[in-house]
This record gives C-alpha cells, sequence and structure tokens, in this order.
C-alpha cells in the first residue's frame, strides 16, 4: 500500500477515533449528572433499562476504540492491509468497509465457517 493510501486510511481512522472519544465524554457526563428519584417503578426500570442499554453500546464502542488504536499501529508498523492469517494483501474495499480489519475476505470466511461449525 502506498503511503498516500495510508494517509487516508489514518486520517480516516482517527476521525473515526475522535468521534468514539466525544461519544464517550458525552456518556459520562451523562452518567455522573444527578438521577431523579422517580416515585414510579416503570419509570424507574425505564430509565435503568435504557442506561443498560446505553452502556452495552458504550462498550462495544469501546472494543472498537481498541481496534482502531490497532489498526493505527499497523499502519506506523507498515503492516496495514496485510493478512494476518494468510499474509497476503486485504482488498482495499474491503478495507473502506472495515478499516480495522485484520484478516481478507478469503480467511474471514473460513474463521466465519469454522465458527459455525463448532
Amino acid at each position: 500500500m502506498n503511503n498516500k493510501d495510508l494517509e487516508n486510511f489514518k486520517r480516516l481512522l482517527n476521525e473515526q477515533l475522535d468521534s468514539l472519544m466525544q461519544d464517550v465524554g458525552k456518556t459520562v457526563s451523562e452518567m455522573t449528572e444527578e438521577n431523579p428519584n422517580f416515585p414510579d417503578p416503570t419509570d424507574r426500570a425505564t430509565v435503568e433499562s435504557d442506561r443498560n442499554f446505553e452502556l452495552r453500546i458504550r462498550d462495544r464502542e469501546r472494543m472498537l476504540i481498541n481496534k482502531i488504536r490497532q489498526a493505527l499501529q499497523r499502519i506506523e508498523d507498515k503492516t496495514f492491509g496485510l493478512c494476518e492469517s494468510c499474509e497476503e494483501k486485504i482488498g482495499e474495499e474491503r478495507l473502506l468497509a472495515r478499516p480495522v480489519t485484520t484478516l481478507c475476505i478469503d480467511c474471514k470466511t473460513e474463521e466465519e465457517r469454522k465458527e459455525k461449525i463448532g
């Protein structure tokens, strides 16, 4: 992959990272706000359910943040765009769709097939 492509992916990944980090900050500030006291148990349950859903989303985003940081490190190491399994180039279309990917489409398909079987 040439330097221009790597810079484009680096910019894309940094934009995603910045966006996710803003969401993290917003969630932290919302979670630390004082909770109103709900006399109705149904209202309280709804708020708790919403909070749990928000936390699950943030946990998924936390994992994505880690993957983005790993992808940025692979750009620095000049290994970005190479499949971890077969060491072949990952298709540009796949990288554009999922820049944090570490497997080419063939290796990912095989991995999913094995997961389905076992």
